[in-house]
């Protein structure tokens, strides 16, 4: 079985693209997804308060993640740490999602930051997702609600688009009106031989 990493910069479609590979039957680790899921246990939580102290957590207990996200996207060492924490636990998670789709072709690792801390190493094949800017700001813009101040706080923080498609193995140009079905079509006939 392969290991495949699909990556590209904030807003530019990669969950769009994942779906189009799942109606192929391709099973994805969304890294986000999985991160998510570890705001809800005790000792993770122990270690945000240790990181960001009491001001990160909601009157229910909860975190505030807008708030982290907001501090570690203007701090880098911030930033570093908190990957630190997160990092480990989702590669060690991503083996288990392997081992238990060990009989398929390929899985997916989808991940903003696939490059930006050499999880590329770990994966025989990357995909890039990309979408130029302006449009990017666009759709997170009308999604999330998010400034354009904000938006481009999180893309400074992310590799550069084009460096990202100069080190992917295959790049999928995700615009609107673009054949996406068909790119991500090539690709699966291309990572099944």
């Amino acid at each position: 079985m392969k290991r495949v990493g699909i990556t590209g910069g904030i807003g530019c479609g990669k969950s769009t693209v994942v779906a189009e590979f799942k109606k192929l039957g391709i099973n994805a680790f969304v890294a986000d997804n999985v991160a998510a899921a570890y705001y809800r246990a005790p000792s993770f939580l122990a270690e945000i308060r240790r990181l960001f102290g009491l001001e990160v957590f909601l009157p229910d207990g909860s975190v505030d993640k807008r708030l982290i996200a907001a501090r570690v996207f203007a701090d880098s060492n911030l930033l570093a740490a908190l990957n630190a924490l997160v990092h480990p636990r989702v590669m060690t998670d991503f083996d288990s999602f392997c081992s238990q789709h060990a009989n398929e072709p390929y899985v997916l690792f989808e991940s903003a930051i696939l490059f930006d801390y050499g999880f590329d190493a770990l994966m025989d094949k990357t995909v890039c997702v990309y979408l130029d800017l302006p449009e990017r700001i666009n759709r997170l813009r009308t999604r999330d609600g998010s400034s354009v101040e904000q938006i481009m706080a999180r893309v400074a923080n992310q590799m550069p688009a084009d460096e990202m498609m100069r080190r992917a193995d295959y790049v999928i140009l995700n615009y609107e009106g673009n054949p996406r079905q068909r790119q991500v079509a090539i690709i699966d006939n291309l990572l099944r031989q």
